[in-house]
């Protein structure tokens, strides 16, 4: 019996081993922290050996084939033995997607990925088609296609997810766009970043679709270098030769070779330009799919985001809080910012992932007039701003952050939580801060 391996406790690792047990294989789940209780308590019952803690190297260098966690990078020692003894190390994704049929419309971008997952997601659902959310975003794949029998599967994909993908095929592929993201994970060479995310379009073919944003110069660069044999539609804000989806007399257009679809872009539910974006490319995958005109329009129209992205939390004193805690990378931030039509607190700082705050520079410089740095060490963020902004203060605490930016906000500013960083210095996970972020300006 083939042996298969999984590194990694979390949702996508139990929910590789759900599927690896149902489909026949001896199956062995290793992870070096401890298991969340809920996952545990699966194992146990399902009776899946594991082993927390720590890795049995013996007992893994043993697999036929190992599922590794997105989260676990290639370098770590136990990787590269089990490569060496020419060991196939594989992602959740590529694994599950052996055992469906279905379609699958995969996202993938530096930023934007999860509300038009979302929203994508919403609108197939609302349309009546049997279909699954996954990936990056809500319950693993890998269990779905242990569990259940979708016709049509939502990905949200990670460039970590993409890594170790080989056969795995997308029907749709949705690239949003990509900038500076993750660059301690590839070597701070952004080329490797970069052909990660292109992964999105392997092993796609003439009958499949790549939706990708006109103006991006990055994506639109490689795909002149690829030439990737595959229907192509680019979504822009203005019209141009060859553009899919774009705005015309505030009218939201998309045309593909079966119609062409109008909205009002007053009527969309998403404001924001890069939302606007994360609309298009929903709508471009839904008319490829057939779903109707009015369908689209009316989930456009009431579809209610994501939470921790731009989430309006209170108006205090006339003060606006938003919670921005999925800004991980400065170009979210940046997007953020432009979306803000008052004056701003800005609340940054977490684990920097090799961040150039430039991007963000001039941003800051016309629409913030006090920054808060939250952060164990906040060292990088001092040595570019201090200056440039006249208030900056440091906090310890989601506490502290709160209640220094709502003394130095003023009637009709906004309090923003866009971070920039990763949340692990001081935080469980960005949901965790931005719960937080939550509680603490409701006891104001």
């Amino acid at each position: 019996m083939k042996k298969i391996v999984i590194l990694g406790g979390g949702e996508s690792g139990v929910g590789s081993a759900i599927l690896a047990q149902a489909k026949g294989f001896e199956v062995f789940l290793s992870d070096n922290g401890a298991l969340q209780d809920k996952y545990k308590a699966e194992l146990v019952d399902k009776n899946i050996p594991f082993e927390e803690k720590g890795h049995t190297k013996e007992n893994i260098l043993s697999a036929d084939e190992i599922i590794k966690s997105p989260g676990i990078p290639d370098e770590v020692p136990l990787i590269q033995e089990a490569k060496q003894k020419g060991i196939s190390i594989i992602s959740e994704i590529e694994f599950a997607g052996r055992y469906t049929n279905a379609k699958k419309i995969c996202i993938t971008g530096s930023n934007g990925k999860t509300t038009t997952t979302s929203l994508l997601y919403y609108i197939l659902k609302s349309a009546g088609l049997n279909v699954g959310l996954g990936g990056n975003i809500g319950k693993s794949f890998a269990r779905q296609v242990a569990e259940n029998s979708f016709d049509y599967y939502v990905l949200e994909l990670s460039s970590f997810q993409l890594d170790n993908m080989y056969d795995f095929k997308a029907d749709i592929a949705i690239l949003l766009n990509i900038t500076p993201d993750h660059l301690d994970r590839y070597d701070h060479d952004f080329q490797k970043y970069v052909d990660a995310k292109m992964r999105i379009t392997q092993n796609q073919t003439a009958e499949d679709a790549f939706i990708y944003w006109a103006e991006d110069p990055v994506v639109s660069k490689e795909v002149s270098k690829k030439q990737p044999n595959v229907r192509l539609f680019t979504f822009s804000e203005h019209k141009a030769d060859g553009v899919s989806a774009y705005v015309d007399n505030d009218q939201i257009v998309i045309n593909t070779s079966k119609s062409v679809f109008t909205m009002e872009q007053d009527l969309l539910a998403l404001t924001g330009t890069h939302n606007l974006y994360n609309s298009f490319a929903s709508a471009i995958a839904a008319k490829l799919l057939d779903i109707k005109d009015e369908k689209i329009r009316q989930s456009l129209s009431d579809f209610k985001g994501v939470v921790h992205r731009l989430e309006k939390v209170a108006s205090v004193k006339g003060i606006q809080f938003i919670n921005d805690s999925k800004a991980t990378n400065v170009n979210s931030c940046w997007y953020a910012l432009k979306s803000m039509k008052t004056k701003v607190v800005l609340i940054l700082g977490g684990k920097d992932k090799g961040n150039d705050y430039r991007e963000i520079e001039e941003l800051v410089k016309t629409k913030v007039h006090a920054l808060v740095f939250l952060g164990v060490d906040n060292s990088k963020l001092h040595k570019f701003f201090d200056g440039k902004i006249e208030t900056i203060v440091d906090a310890g605490s989601m506490e502290e952050a709160v209640n220094k930016a709502y003394a130095l906000a003023t009637e009709g500013d906004s309090v923003l939580l866009s971070p920039c960083c990763a949340s692990f210095d001081l935080f469980k996970n960005y949901e965790d801060r931005g719960d937080q972020f939550k509680y603490w300006v409701r006891k104001l």
